[in-house]
């Protein structure tokens, strides 16, 4: 787990383009990431109050209405990922996972970052820095270790062993490979779709670019429901019983 973790942070230090560093000690820290996710938990924050300030027992509009179909969706996404038992604990970790990727995606797809002058390099979303995926993809794995320790004890690393002992080797590195398939997954498909836009625009600027970004709509969606979808698999593996 210890190397697991060295690894991820080794890779944060992967770096596309320029950055607004801020110095905080001796550590330097992506400003403009930072900008842009307090921007992101704004809108949520925002919605969420809106929609749930006077709640109604049978909403017949308005934000209340979409706020219960995320509820129900992520609901209906952990159960099925985490099974009819356990899900319920784990829908608000699914949820702000879900929403944070999805929002951040879609505020890199509409929103123009870089008109928005800064010290150095441009504003852009939070999900296209490799230190943001990194981050989501460590509290998944300490999610669905804490999953398995706290529902199965010291027994649930009898997992490592199972089927057969000289699958050790396997099982441990398929744990090591989860949180590196999930940070590079959504770093690179929503890096590759902010680069693939900016192209065209800088080279056909006017009716060219549109059904890329609104594909990078649709693809944008599909990482934060991959991403929610994944995370829920990866618990329900640790919780689930094996006979």
């Amino acid at each position: 787990m210890l190397s697991e973790v060295n690894l991820l942070f080794d890779s944060a230090e992967v770096s596309v383009g320029q950055h607004y560093y801020w110095e905080i000690g001796s550590y330097s820290i992506h400003g403009q990431v930072l900008m842009v996710s307090w921007f992101v938990f704004a809108i949520i924050a925002t919605i969420s109050f809106l929609a749930n300030n006077q709640l109604k027992p049978i909403p017949e509009e308005g934000l209340q209405n979409l706020t219960e179909f995320f509820t129900e969706f992520i609901r209906d996404l952990a159960k099925t990922q985490i099974g009819e038992e356990d899900y319920e604990k784990w829908v608000p970790f699914l949820g702000t996972i879900f929403l944070f990727i999805f929002v951040s995606n879609w505020s890199g797809a509409l929103i123009p970052w870089h008109v928005i002058e800064i010290p150095n390099g441009e504003l852009a979303a939070p999900t296209n820095d490799i230190n943001t995926t990194v981050a989501l993809a460590l509290l998944t794995s300490i999610a669905y270790f804490y999953a398995g320790l706290s529902k199965k004890g010291l027994g649930y690393f009898k997992r490592y062993i199972s089927p057969a002992a000289f699958l050790l080797p396997i099982n441990v590195l398929e744990d090591f490979t989860k949180p590196l398939s999930l940070s590079f997954r959504l770093f690179g498909n929503i890096l590759a779709d902010e680069l693939v836009v900016a192209v065209l625009v800088a080279l056909v600027p006017l009716i060219v670019p549109i059904p890329i970004m609104l594909l990078g709509l649709f693809t944008s969606g599909i990482q934060a429901l991959v991403f929610a979808t994944l995370a829920g698999a990866y618990i329900g593996e640790a919780v689930e019983d094996h006979h």
